[in-house]
């Protein structure tokens, strides 16, 4: 089976081809840049590195958020779009489940968790059992503060995972201590292959109602909709 992974969810952008579960070409930068200009080319260009048309594209597996809301769009955009095309199946799977495979062989509780901004994190958390990636914390919106005060809760290790590991670093070791497992740099790094492993087994979605996790509105829309029910209060 030939799959397509995309993945623009966060700052990196992450493109692999895959037969089965084997990686025959992957294509990554961290780099604060526009995805929506350097998608297609990224794709266009790898796939003639690996020799492959797109018609010979039998799936489509794209991260589907949460993360940034303009990242996001645009990757499920594209996959859907190109699966429409192809007449090819697409399946979404979470950012974070993506993230947590860096911790494939930790025997623990898995913390991955982007960014969102005033001490919010969008986080859940995983584990490894029997060789496949459970959820065992229901991906959520949450203050950092409450997280690290639920996992000092449950005693045990927990490795975190996050590109935006630098600005809550300090917090995680003085919350948790010696149980938090804080890995290198590049572990903190989403990987395209992961995605397509991620999403190998999965049950694909239907094209047109695939929709990007957010996770919550994003704040114009949070805006727009208060700015609403305070009229209708005032009316």
């Amino acid at each position: 089976m030939n799959i397509l992974a995309i993945d623009t969810s966060n700052q990196v952008l992450g493109v692999s081809v895959l037969k089965g579960d084997q990686i025959i070409g992957e294509v990554m930068t961290n780099l604060t840049k526009n995805h929506s200009v350097r998608l297609m080319p990224a794709i266009e260009k790898l796939m003639k590195e690996v020799s492959m048309r797109p018609e010979e594209l039998d799936k489509i597996i794209v991260a589907k958020g949460p993360g940034s809301y303009t990242g996001v769009r645009i990757g499920v955009s594209t996959a859907k779009t190109m699966a429409w095309a192809l007449d090819i199946p697409v399946v979404g799977v979470s950012s974070l489940e993506v993230l947590s495979y860096q911790g494939r062989f930790f025997d623990g509780v898995i913390c991955p968790f982007f960014d969102a901004r005033r001490g919010l994190v969008f986080t859940g958390l995983y584990q490894w059992r029997n060789n496949h990636l459970e959820a065992v914390f229901e991906e959520k919106n949450l203050l950092m503060e409450d997280v690290l005060q639920t996992l000092k809760e449950q005693e045990t290790n927990v490795l975190f995972l996050s590109p935006d590991i630098a600005i809550y670093k300090e917090a995680i070791e003085k919350g948790l201590g010696e149980r938090a497992i804080i890995p290198e740099g590049p572990y903190h790094i989403p990987q395209a292959g992961h995605l397509g492993l991620a999403g190998l087994t999965k049950q694909p979605d239907t094209t047109h109602a695939l929709t990007p996790n957010y996770l919550r509105l994003a704040e114009a829309e949070a805006n727009w909709l208060k700015a609403q029910k305070e009229n209708e209060n005032h009316g």
